[in-house]
């Protein structure tokens, strides 16, 4: 799943690429993708994108308002967001000439496709069966649920090590869940959990009410650190290389049964119904092995 840095880099690179252009025009190949029916997709046609923002994991392009020949505003609603969150298997596939080809719906990965004026513009695609990748035009990106719901970013300059802090006190939380949680910190997956973890050399299972100063310290400058490396890292790369450059950069996510970097240890996985983490029993877990829920089901 694209996370905070690759989304930021992505809308970097939209930014770069679409401002300034105008929409020629918006299709949905998937239509169970469109979340939203009001203002309708068409109504973004034949208006320029004017910024291009983030919103934990969603991407926000404005679109301003639509000129008639002559320059002057017509008289339709002064500002539109196309939204969209990319989920667990979506993509944007950049192209400085789209296709001529017809988007035909159920025959492809393709969700949507947005041609702009200058011939290029960009699909936003989705592998396998499962299919969660949203997008929403909407009047105001707060309108969308996901945006409502999130918790503060924590790359925020603003977000200091006793906010953090303050969301941590009291909850009887696994660390691990709470810093994927949306509502609580925006912009963090499964991924760079795993990376955050690690670098703070603390078990995912450990409970976020148990944590004390030191720990909570430790844990915040891992995220910030983690997270800033991986940003600038991200930066500046086209949406392409993005993906692949992300998982030579991984420590331990996706690293099942490889050596730790740190001590050399084994990486260990745990399974759940949907999803998995891995970790370092040395460096995490005083060398404990962690309950493997899935398997320990499986073997009863």
């Amino acid at each position: 799943m694209p996370e905070m840095p690759e989304v930021e880099a992505l809308v970097e690179f939209l930014r770069e690429r679409a401002v300034g252009r105008a929409i020629l025009s918006a299709r949905v190949a998937a239509i169970a993708a469109l979340k939203t029916f009001d203002p309708p997709l068409q109504a973004i046609e034949a208006r320029p994108i004017i910024a291009v923002t983030r919103h934990g994991k969603f991407v926000d392009l404005e679109i301003g308002t639509a000129t008639d020949a002559a320059g002057e505003a017509s008289p339709v609603e002064p500002s539109l967001h196309l939204v969209f969150h990319l989920a667990r298997a979506g993509w944007l596939r950049w192209y400085d000439e789209v296709p001529a080809t017809v988007l035909r719906p159920g025959k492809s990965p393709i969700a949507l496709r947005v041609r702009l004026d200058d011939g290029a513009g960009f699909d936003l695609t989705e592998a396998g069966t499962k299919k969660s990748l949203a997008v929403y035009v909407v009047r105001d990106p707060a309108e969308v649920p996901g945006i409502a719901r999130l918790g503060p970013d924590p790359m925020s300059e603003t977000f200091t090590e006793g906010d953090f802090a303050g969301i941590l006190a009291g909850r009887r939380t696994q660390v691990k869940g709470l810093l994927r949680d949306q509502s609580v910190l925006a912009g963090i997956g499964n991924a760079y959990s795993d990376e955050i973890l690690h670098a703070a050399k603390m078990s995912p299972y450990k409970l976020a009410a148990t944590l004390d100063a030191d720990e909570v310290s430790r844990l915040y400058i891992a995220m910030r650190d983690t997270l800033s490396e991986a940003l600038g890292e991200a930066s500046g790369k086209p949406a392409a290389e993005l993906k692949d450059a992300k998982r030579r950069r991984l420590r331990v996510h996706g690293r099942t049964g490889e050596a730790c970097p740190v001590c050399g240890d084994t990486i260990r996985q745990v399974e759940f119904h949907d999803s998995t983490f891995q970790y370092c029993p040395t460096c995490q877990t005083g060398g404990k092995p962690l309950a493997d829920r899935v398997r320990s089901r499986l073997l009863k």
